[in-house]
């Protein structure tokens, strides 16, 4: 049974794809209000366990529970909103159409959710007059900014980010990182990213992984402490180092 202060327990998650082992008996939880990163080289089995987590990927092997259900349970209850690497909006609408569409969809036909959901996705999106234009006239940042809005104005219970800042601009960077450490505590964040300094500014805990198994969980300044690094992402490449050395030996 899932501890009161976990949000997310997973215990011995494997999956295989085509008989290649894309995860290996990962273990973790994730801490209610916390915000968790997932990091890993390409092919780490990161996306993989983001998919399992959100309930798009349906067969694996191993124990996953969120907030004591299933994830496909709590995704139908709405307890996940989940952003995949490759997401975009609408072209053809505006930016706040776009909102507009999602709020609709989650509010449910109650017409003060949504108008609540609106109002906080137009201030996280932080577009100004912007938000009035066609989607198709946005830069890369200002269309990441937009599904940032879309996927946290639902105020959900765990929202799931894959590379929330990828090819990113300065300060489309900062301003998402923001958004996220302004969630922290009343929604519980998972976030995927290859930016190690960022998540080691922005996340509470993380998981390494490499080869589709967990090589180090704890506090970022705890890892680079015990591995005698100046950050992140010095430890990383050590800890992954090291694992592939054993592995060749």
């Amino acid at each position: 049974m899932i501890e009161d202060s976990s949000a997310v327990s997973v215990t011995s998650l494997s999956r295989n794809i085509n008989g290649k082992s894309v995860l290996d008996g990962i273990s973790f939880a994730v801490f209610k209000g916390e915000v968790f990163g997932i990091i890993g080289p390409n092919g780490a089995g990161k996306t993989t366990t983001l998919r399992i987590l959100s309930g798009i990927i349906i067969k694996y092997r191993g124990e996953v529970s969120i907030f004591g259900e299933k994830p496909t349970t709590a995704r139908r209850k709405g307890y996940i909103s989940y952003m995949p690497e490759d997401a975009f909006p609408y072209d053809r609408l505006t930016g706040i159409e776009n909102l507009e569409f999602y709020a609709k969809i989650y509010s449910n036909g109650n017409k003060d959710l949504e108008r609540e959901y609106l109002e906080r996705g137009v201030k996280i999106a932080s577009l100004q007059d912007r938000i009035y234009d066609k989607v198709a006239e946005y830069s890369r940042g200002m269309k990441r900014r937009l599904i940032i809005a879309r996927t946290l104005m639902v105020n959900p219970k765990l929202a799931i980010l894959d590379e929330p800042t990828s090819a990113l601009d300065v300060e489309s960077s900062v301003r998402i990182r923001e958004v996220i450490r302004s969630m922290k505590g009343n929604t519980t964040l998972i976030l995927s990213s290859h930016n190690l300094l960022e998540v080691e500014y922005m996340c509470d805990r993380v998981l390494m992984i490499n080869n589709g198994r967990a090589i180090r969980l704890g506090k970022p300044k705890d890892i680079i402490q015990e591995t005698g690094t100046q950050n992140l992402e010095e430890s990383f490449i050590k800890l992954v180092g090291e694992t592939q050395r054993s592995t060749i030996s």
